[in-house]
């Protein structure tokens, strides 16, 4: 009976995952604001309905009654989150908060099943961030001289890193974490959200020649000083950040493609310095010559997609255990296998259309600030989940970054609601800025 449920359940979660997706892009569709509301209020239903089947399954195969009390505290989290943030922010983007929630609650369903204790932790990180985030978009709505402190954003977030590289601990071949007692924090998390506002402060003051060499200087010590605490992954997404933003700035070409000339060269300088970096591309290039050594995490991410196939194995009928470092950098395989390919493609998907609600929040403001923050988080957003996946499936070698919302960690949770909270205030701003004019 048990084996029926959960043949039957994952069909389910399948069938309403996949609504959720297709809902996901409906919603960019016209300008009816009741049928936009239909279809947000069913997007959250379907999230509730699926972290119910989820930990059903999951207390059937533990029988476990603290599995059932996270779950219930889960959903006075989301219950509460919808509540706060809908009555705080009426102008609030329906679509970012559920999807961000949805991300969330396949995180908190995926630790669970691979770690209780993990998974308290997280949902812990979530509820702390959620409340501290809770007056990121008024912050950002009501001050309006964010813009004036580009170098000192810059400084801090240059400062930051350096002591890192003097006082921080390694960690899987870089050094990116400082420890304080029992915590360990990740301050580069919290970095790319200062880069970002340092670019886009510079950029939109000026774009001359001289004053985009000094903006390149600051932007190449940052990435600098990760790749000599061997932070590739952070180098690399500060890097494209960086391009992607002055591209928009200047519309200049020469800009992007020399910047993609010189990483090019500099990848090849990395590959040749670091140790780590020429295990990875060996682990890439063919992980079965090497699957009892450098190759295995990668050998064991393909097996477990491969055995996931389509509709998955169902939750807790995996072996994701298998894979080493799978609750953080390895997530979306556990997703894969047990979720299957097509809910494992969904969640893609709603990353996807995040960023391109980013990127249309980011059109629509008239303020170059405000554009080039939206754009630059939006970039950080969609890149890392780039390289997160594209590492588990081999398309990349392994960078060693976390899939934003749903791996285990805190720093990355806290920095990733906070970019969100940024962005839902830039939204906010600038539905209150249309609501001023339509009066005016």
């Amino acid at each position: 009976m048990e084996n029926l449920i959960v043949e039957l359940s994952k069909y389910i979660i399948i069938i309403l995952v996949t609504i959720y997706t297709l809902y996901c892009f409906t919603a960019f569709r016209g300008n009816d604001k009741k049928r936009k509301n239909r279809v947000f209020r069913a997007q959250s239903l379907i999230m509730y309905f699926i972290h119910f089947i989820c930990y059903m399954l999951i207390f059937m195969d533990s029988n476990n009654i603290k599995v059932l009390i996270l779950y219930l505290v889960e959903v006075v989290f989301f219950i509460g989150a919808h509540l706060l943030y809908r009555v705080i922010y009426r102008n609030l983007s329906r679509l970012v908060f559920n999807n961000m929630l949805m991300l969330l609650m396949f995180s908190f369903v995926m630790l669970t099943r691979l770690s209780f204790d993990q998974a308290v932790k997280q949902f812990t990180y979530a509820a702390v961030s959620m409340g501290i985030c809770l007056f990121i978009p008024m912050i950002i709505d009501r001050f309006r001289f964010l813009d004036k402190f580009g170098w000192i954003y810059g400084g801090t977030g240059l400062l930051l890193l350096v002591i890192v590289k003097k006082f921080g601990t390694m960690n899987y071949g870089a050094t990116n974490w400082i420890k304080i007692g029992s915590i360990a924090i990740q301050p580069s998390e919290f970095v790319k959200i200062l880069f970002v506002f340092a670019i886009a402060a510079l950029l939109s003051k000026s774009i001359e020649f001289k004053d985009i060499i000094k903006v390149t200087i600051l932007a190449a010590a940052h990435v600098l000083v990760l790749v000599l605490e061997r932070d590739l992954g952070g180098a690399l997404i500060f890097f494209v950040t960086y391009l992607v933003m002055l591209f928009v700035a200047t519309a200049n070409p020469f800009y992007f493609i020399g910047g993609l000339l010189s990483g090019s060269f500099a990848s090849v300088v990395a590959y040749r310095l670091f140790n780590h970096v020429r295990v990875r591309v060996m682990a890439w290039k063919n992980p079965w010559k090497l699957i009892d050594n450098q190759g295995y995490q990668v050998t064991q991410s393909l097996f477990a997609i491969g055995t996931g196939g389509w509709f998955g194995m169902g939750l807790g009928r995996g072996l994701p255990g298998d894979i080493p470092v799978v609750e953080s950098d390895f997530i979306f395989s556990a997703i894969s296998e047990e979720l299957g390919g097509i809910t494992a493609l969904c969640i893609i998907l709603i990353c996807i259309s995040c960023y391109i609600m980013f990127v249309n929040i980011a059109m629509k403001i008239k303020k170059r600030f405000y554009k080039y923050v939206a754009l630059g988080l939006g970039t950080i957003y969609v890149f890392q989940v780039f390289l997160t996946i594209g590492g588990v499936t081999k398309f990349i070698p392994s960078t060693g970054v976390t899939l934003p919302l749903i791996s285990a960690g805190g720093s990355s949770i806290l920095s990733t609601i906070i970019i969100f909270g940024i962005i839902q205030g830039l939204y906010v701003h600038n539905q209150n800025e249309d609501v001023k004019n339509v009066r005016d």
